[in-house]
């Protein structure tokens, strides 16, 4: 990774190739509030008292780090990223690895510590693989926003979640029952099997159908790594190995894109049942050709304006990451810190045939 480094500040942008689109991520609702013993071995400064008139300097490095380069729906969360940016007048940049592994973002952290990134914003492939590196880098300084995907909280200073897990869970289920009368069986499509929000997810997916649709079977679950070819190959085989599957539901933009190419190409389409979380211009073939009825999303832009805010804000002090102070994002407007450090973006929107068109993104 090529330093852009000039003391303090990262000069440039790396970014990877943007095709479009989202995902859902990750979940709760929240903020922290941390005592002084429960900080955590890299000192945020969380324990400082926040200052809400405090002054955003202009020229803050802030950093993105996604999952993944190339993956549609991160080149449009970190866009957004790159506008909240430009509006503060601080130093945008992007970096990441080509692959969703575990580990794979270290190296990244680790680069950006000692370039000295003021913010470093990130979607976390792994719960604990990155905490060690984030805690260096908090030592020395910087301020951790995770979106999408969260870290354990000791391991940065707030988490940007797109809606709650309660909501995006339970919203997809909701869409599928509606589309398979509630009965039969179905299976999930994921991104990564290490993947906090996903998990998460599926998790509350599993229980909420059981409690609410105890005729929806949730039969299996398979994973695509956020990787097109492997997702397609994937609902492929979910086909071959359960020939009565009513339905698949892909909580990943990546994996409902793939499963829909898929389906709209088979004699399954308009017979298996396809939702989960995706960006409407990825979608909106599928849907206007009966492949897809409805899915789910937020703006992908918003989650990635409001975390820049937010780490812009933790870094000049006007919050620490307790509950209950709040922040101005700019045109997302005031936010207010939850449990844990948690801030929520909003509901997520159900995108149908008569109002995929309205958005672009």
């Amino acid at each position: 990774m090529t330093s852009f480094l000039t003391a303090r500040r990262l000069r440039g942008v790396i970014t990877g190739s943007a095709v479009a689109a989202l995902v859902l991520t990750t979940a709760a609702c929240g903020g922290t509030t941390r005592d002084d013993e429960d900080a955590s071995s890299g000192d945020s400064g969380s324990s400082a008292s926040a200052d809400p008139n405090a002054e955003i300097p202009e020229g803050l490095a802030i950093a993105f780090l996604p999952k993944q380069l190339n993956n549609p729906y991160f080149a449009v969360a970190d866009g957004g990223g790159e506008k909240a940016v430009g509006e503060l007048k601080g130093d945008y940049s992007e970096v990441g690895p080509s692959e969703a592994s575990a580990s794979s973002q270290v190296s990244y952290i680790n680069t950006l510590t000692q370039q000295g990134a003021d913010v470093i914003v990130t979607s976390a492939n792994d719960p604990n693989a990155i905490c060690s590196a984030l805690d260096q880098a908090r030592a020395g300084g910087a301020k951790v926003v995770t979106f999408d995907s969260d870290t354990d909280p000791e391991c940065r200073d707030a988490f940007i979640n797109q809606a709650t897990a309660d909501g995006i869970a339970q919203t997809q289920i909701d869409l599928m029952a509606e589309q398979i009368g509630g009965s039969g069986k179905v299976a999930i499509l994921s991104a990564t099997a290490n993947a906090t929000n996903q998990n998460a997810w599926i998790e509350i997916m599993k229980s909420y159908a059981a409690e609410k649709y105890p005729q929806m079977q949730i039969v299996s679950t398979v994973y695509g790594d956020d990787e097109d070819e492997k997702s397609f190959q994937e609902t492929q085989g979910l086909l071959q190995s359960t020939p009565d599957l009513k339905g698949i539901i892909s909580p990943t933009t990546v994996g409902i894109a793939a499963a829909a190419r898929y389906l709209s190409g088979s004699e399954y389409k308009g017979k298996v049942a396809l939702t989960g979380l995706g960006t409407p211009n990825q979608m909106r073939d599928f849907v206007k050709d009966g492949t897809v009825t409805a899915f789910a999303l937020w703006n992908p832009a918003d989650l990635g304006y409001l975390a820049a805010y937010a780490g812009a804000a933790l870094s000049a002090g006007q919050i620490t990451g307790a509950e209950g102070e709040t922040f101005t994002a700019g045109d997302l407007g005031e936010y207010t810190i939850g449990k844990d450090g948690e801030i929520v973006l909003g509901d997520p929107t159900v995108f149908k045939a008569d109002n995929i068109d309205d958005f672009d993104f």
